[in-house]
């Protein structure tokens, strides 16, 4: 009988090492302890992996091929691919209590301590030592890979205060203070970043993965270790700051490749699941389905922006951030007109901004442009992509000109010297007003979507705007406070009259 089949009433009463013996208990490595619960959660149909999206067909069946062969596992892949969530979330297949000797340094097993500190405790109480349970949520170690990491952070070192304190010479092994990786004894541990750790500091960890001695300051120790080792590595971190030395490479067993989302649908799901939004905040934003698609649609943009570094990644928290900061935009806009709730608009995104330029890494070409331009290209993109979902693409039109024009009658209408200025903090009611002013407007919205509800409705006319704007069947410019439409023709002389004063100034 082994432990984890003992109940939680009879684990309370074992706190010997004979009670534990005579429990039936078995020791098991902990890739065999991970190995056995997966084949019983593959069994079950049961997912390991709840709430990570889009890796069902792709990651998640390598590392479980990988568990199965009781692999050491380097994830890579770039920024925001859920790399560490997936190793934090491999602890769900551990047994939820371990027995272990009580006060030793390297939680170890009762029936095969690796330590001096355990060894002495048997030799000293026999059957007598005490037994502690530790859960599985201590069994996880995880260490973010920087330069300043050293030997004895990962390995240990000797511990002068505790020589003095214990009165022992530098020739005894007690004197030795163990580092992270022996402290992870029978459990889980994570270096993040890998290719940031210096090579001198990965080539220590050679023997740990393979044979399992090392050395601690002249002590030859063998320290049969039991532990999963888990790293995590960004594409990018390999040329920019460093690498993963060759032989260290070959003694992780299984190098598995993340990816961004491949569908704008899983970006959502991954996007809704993770953004900070309260259910005050749900009560006061009306929100539609369409800004959810934009949010995840810029994401998509801005992978395969000329503007933005493609090997640096756009990560998922760009997606999150900017949902969050949409909602938390049209919240402010509630609260300052004293409504108690209110719907997304288009203006809302003006909100977006900064998390897009605090989430992106711009090359040459794109600092030029600035991040604050390079952003609301990137929305305007987004809109351009999903406008032609909703509305008669404005291209084919062209192409066709005995088809019937349905942005006709709004494209007269600014010809004819007209505009309107969408103001940020607009009262829903002034905001409806000037999208009703605008003749056509509504007529265009109402013809492609059927009965749309009051959400819909004023949210699909501003968005119809700013789709006919990227389409250039209108200009769009940004104010301080908002946005203003006018039309094409117009604003293009009015340019052009501008530069021209500029060039007789400077004469």
């Amino acid at each position: 009988m082994s432990y984890h089949n003992i109940s939680s009433k009879d684990r309370l009463k074992i706190d010997t090492l004979k009670k534990l013996k005579d429990s039936g208990y078995t020791s098991e490595p902990v890739k065999e302890e991970l190995r056995r619960n997966l084949i019983q959660k593959l069994q079950k149909k049961e997912n390991v992996f709840e709430g990570i999206w889009g890796y069902e067909d792709t990651v998640i069946p390598d590392i479980q091929r990988a568990i199965l062969s009781r692999h050491n596992i380097n994830l890579l892949g770039l920024r925001g691919q859920a790399k560490t969530r997936i190793a934090r979330m491999m602890t769900l297949l551990l047994d939820e209590y371990i027995p272990v000797l009580k006060g030793t340094d390297l939680n170890d097993d009762p029936l095969r301590p690796i330590s001096r500190q355990g060894k002495d405790l048997i030799d000293e109480k026999g059957d007598d030592a005490p037994i502690g349970w530790m859960h599985r949520d201590e069994r996880y170690t995880e260490k973010l890979a920087t330069p300043d990491v050293s030997v004895a952070d990962l390995i240990g070192d000797v511990d002068p205060i505790k020589a003095a304190t214990l009165k022992l010479p530098y020739s005894d092994e007690r004197v030795i203070h163990y580092g992270l990786i022996p402290r992870s004894h029978r459990g889980i541990f994570v270096i993040n970043e890998l290719p940031d750790l210096q090579a001198r500091i990965q080539v220590a960890l050679f023997n740990i993965l393979q044979e399992g001695d090392t050395q601690i300051r002249g002590f030859k120790l063998r320290l049969p270790l039991d532990i999963q080792f888990v790293f995590t590595a960004n594409p990018e971190d390999y040329t920019n700051r460093g690498s993963i030395i060759t032989p260290l490479k070959d003694r992780i067993d299984a190098q598995i490749i993340t990816h961004y989302p491949h569908s704008l649908e899983i970006g959502k799901k991954i996007t809704e699941q993770e953004a900070a939004i309260t259910n005050d905040q749900k009560s006061k934003v009306e929100l539609n389905e369409l800004a959810k698609d934009l949010i995840e649609q810029i994401a998509i943009e801005a992978r395969s922006s000329e503007y933005i570094d493609e090997k640096s990644g756009v990560s998922a928290r760009l997606t999150i951030s900017a949902f969050e900061s949409l909602i938390s935009a049209a919240e402010r806009r509630a609260l300052i007109n004293n409504d108690k709730s209110t719907i997304l608009r288009m203006s809302d995104f003006v909100g977006v901004v900064p998390a897009i330029t605090g989430k992106v890494e711009l090359v040459y070409e794109g600092e030029q442009e600035g991040p604050g331009i390079v952003a609301q290209s990137l929305i305007g993109k987004a809109v351009r992509q999903q406008f032609v979902k909703y509305f008669q693409n404005p291209d084919e039109l062209r192409k066709n000109r005995e088809q019937k024009n349905p942005y006709k009658p709004i494209s007269k209408w600014f010809n004819d010297g007209n505009h309107i200025d969408l103001l940020n903090d607009d009262t829903e009611k002034v905001y409806q007003q000037k999208l009703k002013s605008v003749p056509g407007l509504e007529d265009l919205v109402k013809s492609q979507i059927k009965k749309p509800d009051n959400k819909e409705l004023y949210f699909m006319m501003e968005f119809a705007l700013h789709g006919m704007a990227e389409y250039s069947l209108l200009s769009k410019h940004k104010l301080v406070t908002g946005t203003s439409f006018k039309d094409l023709l117009s604003s293009m002389l009015n340019l052009q009259d501008s530069e021209d004063n500029d060039e007789d100034f400077n004469i």
